[in-house]
C-alpha cells in the first residue's frame, strides 16, 4: 500500500515544483509575478497572440489580462503591432528584453525540472510524463462539455 495517497502526492509535488521554480526565478533575478510570467510565455509562444488569446489560454478575465499586458508593455518586455488580418485588434510580440527574460525563465524551468527528476531514470521519467498527461487529459475531456454548454447558454 502506498505511503501517501494520490491526492497528497500530487499536492506535495505541486508545492515542491512551485517552491523550486520560485527559487530558480529569484536566482535569475526575474522580478515578475507568476501571472506576468505566464502572459509573457503566451506572447513568446504564439506569433498570432492577442490580449483575447492570452485571456482565453489563461482562463482569466480579459480586463485582468489587459492590466498584466499593460505592465509588461511598460516594462519593455512586449510590444503591440498592427494585426494585418484584423484591423480591430493588435498583435503582441516580445521585445529583445522580453526574449532575454523568457530565456531566463526557460533556464529556471529547466533547472527546476532537473532538480525534481535527478533521481529518476529515463524510463521512469517517460512513464511519469505519460501518466501525468493522461490524468490531465481526462480532466480536460470532462470539462470540455461543460465549457461548450456554458458558451451556448451565454454564461
Amino acid at each position: 500500500m502506498p505511503t501517501h495517497s494520490l491526492s497528497e502526492a500530487l499536492h506535495r509535488l505541486t508545492h515542491a515544483y512551485k517552491r523550486q521554480l520560485r527559487a530558480a526565478i529569484r536566482q535569475q533575478q526575474i522580478q515578475l509575478p507568476v501571472t506576468h510570467i505566464r502572459a509573457l510565455k503566451g506572447v513568446c509562444r504564439n506569433p498570432e497572440c492577442t490580449a483575447q488569446s492570452i485571456a482565453t489560454r489563461m482562463q482569466r478575465d480579459k480586463a485582468q489580462i489587459t492590466r498584466v499586458l499593460n505592465e509588461l508593455l511598460q516594462a519593455g518586455l512586449i510590444e503591440k503591432i498592427d494585426n494585418p488580418n484584423d484591423r480591430r485588434s493588435l498583435l503582441l510580440r516580445p521585445t529583445r528584453k522580453g526574449e532575454k527574460t523568457m530565456d531566463q525563465i526557460k533556464l529556471a524551468e529547466q533547472q527546476t525540472a532537473d532538480r525534481l527528476t535527478r533521481q529518476l531514470g529515463p524510463d521512469d521519467l517517460e512513464s511519469f510524463i505519460r501518466i501525468a498527461n493522461t490524468m490531465s487529459d481526462s480532466v480536460d475531456e470532462e470539462l470540455l462539455p461543460q465549457a461548450d454548454t456554458l458558451s451556448q447558454t451565454g454564461e
